[in-house]
C-alpha cells in the first residue's frame, strides 16, 4: 500500500507522509540549520536531508534516520521523498515570489527617497534657484548677444532662432553664401569666448 500525503496546518514544510509523524520528529535528532533566514527551497536544497519547520523547531531527516525508523524503506524511497519535497518547497516560493515581488518592507521606508515626499519648504526653495538660475541665464545670454555686431546678431537670430538655412539668410539680404557662413562662425566664437571668461 502505498503511503497517504497529509497536510499539516502548524507545518511550513512539504506534506508529511503518514509514516512521519511529529512523534518521530522528537525521537529524531532536532537540527538547527545555519542558513535559517534561507527560503524553505534553498534550505531543503541544500540539505542532505529532507528539512521540516515547525512553528518554532526547523528539521532535518538524514538518509540515516529515515532508514532507521522506517525498516522498510531503501535509500531510493529517501531520494524519492527528497525530490518531492524539493518540488513542493519550489511550488512553494515561487507561489510565494509571485504574490510578494511587489510589496516593501515599512522598516527604513521613511528614509527612502524615492517613497518619500519633498517638503513644501524644500520645493519652495528648489523653485526659487530654479528661477535665479533661469534669470542668470537669460542675463548672460543677453550679455553675450551685446558683444555681436548689428549683422552678426541679426543673422545669428535667424539662423538659430527662427530656423532659417545660411543659403535662406543670403538669398534675404542679398549676400553670398559664405559671407553668412563666415559671419556666424566669428559669432558663435565670440559666444563661446565671452560664456567661457564670464
Amino acid at each position: 500500500m502505498k503511503n497517504q500525503i497529509t497536510k499539516r496546518p502548524h507545518c511550513r514544510s512539504p506534506p508529511i507522509l503518514d509514516f512521519c509523524s511529529p512523534q518521530k520528529f522528537k525521537k529524531s535528532e532536532e537540527i538547527k540549520l545555519k542558513n535559517y533566514k534561507a527560503s524553505d527551497y534553498a534550505t531543503n536544497k541544500k540539505a542532505k536531508g529532507i528539512v521540516y519547520r515547525f512553528a518554532d523547531v526547523t528539521v532535518e531527516i538524514t538518509l540515516e534516520i529515515y532508514l532507521s525508523e522506517n525498516p522498510g524503506k531503501t535509500e531510493n524511497d529517501f531520494i524519492e521523498l527528497k525530490t518531492l519535497s524539493d518540488s513542493i518547497y519550489l511550488e512553494q516560493d515561487r507561489k510565494e515570489y509571485r504574490e510578494t515581488w511587489k510589496n516593501i518592507s515599512l522598516h527604513g521606508l521613511d528614509e527612502t527617497e524615492v517613497c518619500a515626499v519633498p517638503s513644501p519648504e524644500n520645493e519652495l526653495i528648489d523653485q526659487f534657484e530654479q528661477a535665479a538660475k533661469q534669470k542668470r541665464q537669460r542675463d548672460l545670454a543677453k550679455q553675450a548677444m551685446g558683444t555681436l555686431t548689428e549683422v552678426q546678431r541679426r543673422r545669428y537670430l535667424l539662423y538659430h532662432v527662427n530656423g532659417l538655412t545660411m543659403r535662406e539668410i543670403a538669398d534675404i539680404e542679398g549676400t553670398k553664401h559664405q559671407s553668412v557662413v563666415e559671419c556666424l562662425q566669428a559669432a558663435e566664437k565670440k559666444i563661446k569666448y565671452f560664456l567661457k571668461n564670464s
